[in-house]
């Protein structure tokens, strides 16, 4: 099959392009390259991917046609958005790379004839400050992430109500692994240890408990949305590991790896943090057979050596 992958040069976007060549689809990407976080590393991706025959186009949803990439497509993983909470991030950059790219996305599809499935990515930040309830529970996010994210989940779902275009939409939990974004978590954590450098760490957080979901688990569950289409359509799935640590307990499984101490910058916590997530996935489990494994202490190793052998001395992600 055909499969359009768009934010393919990110973290999910990657991973899951990688894994549907390797399944023998042939698979094309879409990225626009955003500043928002270090683009050498978004470009050494897309190398990666290209050494693999995995095309990437540079192309923006909101701003460029997109029809020369469409034909034949049997399927549309759409990651390309807005990403993260910063206070130094618009309402307006939130609205535009989530909600309007995602209108477009669709009007570009719309009427693609071998169109079977279009999966759209949510996030967990719907649910708000304690992510723990099933697709069924009211949303209450509380960041601009949180509120786009969730009206361009609404919007496209309204799409396969209405016109009963082939949608379905995932919503991930805290993923982690090599090629994670370096304004996450993890990443901070790796550079701070392994270049002496101090990392902002917002007060309180380390109480915060996450269901980290290494990316192969998360990839897993994209990959067995194709195998049961007809199940998925008009749905939301929770993705991710059905158990927490704290955010203090993930840093100390990378200290204790690397036999050191990050270093430590006190901010002050940070507006629209979830305090507590859990995936609840009964009905992935039930649907998608999902089934995710991976415990921290060996995702987390998984992430340093990949730094370490990528990234450190090599690429400036913070520069």
């Amino acid at each position: 099959m055909k499969i359009l992958v768009t934010g393919a040069a990110g973290f999910i976007g990657f991973h899951l392009s990688e894994r549907l060549h390797s399944l023998g689809h042939e698979v094309v990407g879409i990225d626009n390259f955003s500043p928002y976080y270090c683009v050498d590393l978004k470009k050494l991706n897309a190398l990666d991917l290209e050494k693999q025959r995995i095309r990437v186009h540079e192309l923006d949803l909101v701003t460029d046609k997109i029809d020369d990439v469409l034909e034949g497509v049997g399927a549309v993983f759409h990651f390309a958005a807005q990403p993260g909470i910063s206070a130094d991030v618009p309402l307006d950059s939130f609205i535009k790379n989530n909600i309007n790219a995602t209108e477009n996305l669709y009007q570009a599809l719309k009427n693609i004839p071998d169109l079977r499935i279009f999966v759209n990515t949510s996030t967990s930040s719907v649910y708000g400050v304690h992510a723990m309830d099933d697709e069924n529970t009211p949303p209450k996010p509380t960041s601009y992430y949180g509120v786009t994210k969730l009206a361009a989940e609404q919007l496209i779902l309204a799409y396969q109500r209405d016109k009963k275009f082939p949608v379905c939409s995932v919503r991930p939990f805290s993923v982690y692994g090599e090629r994670e974004r370096p304004d996450k978590l993890y990443p901070k954590v790796i550079n701070s240890i392994l270049n002496d450098v101090p990392f902002p760490f917002y007060e309180g957080s380390e109480k915060h408990l996450r269901s980290y979901t290494y990316i192969g688990d998360m990839i897993d569950g994209y990959v067995s949305i194709l195998n049961n289409i007809n199940k998925c359509i008009g749905e939301i799935f929770n993705l991710g590991l059905d158990s927490a640590i704290t955010t203090g307990e993930g840093i100390k499984i990378i200290e204790d790896y690397l036999g050191k101490k990050a270093i430590y910058d006190i901010k002050p916590p940070r507006q629209g943090d979830q305090l507590e997530t859990r995936a609840t996935i009964e009905k992935a489990r039930e649907i998608l057979g999902y089934n995710p494994t991976t415990k921290p202490q060996d995702g987390l190793k998984k992430e340093v050596d990949w730094f370490k052998e990528k990234i450190w001395k090599k690429i400036d992600l913070y520069r």
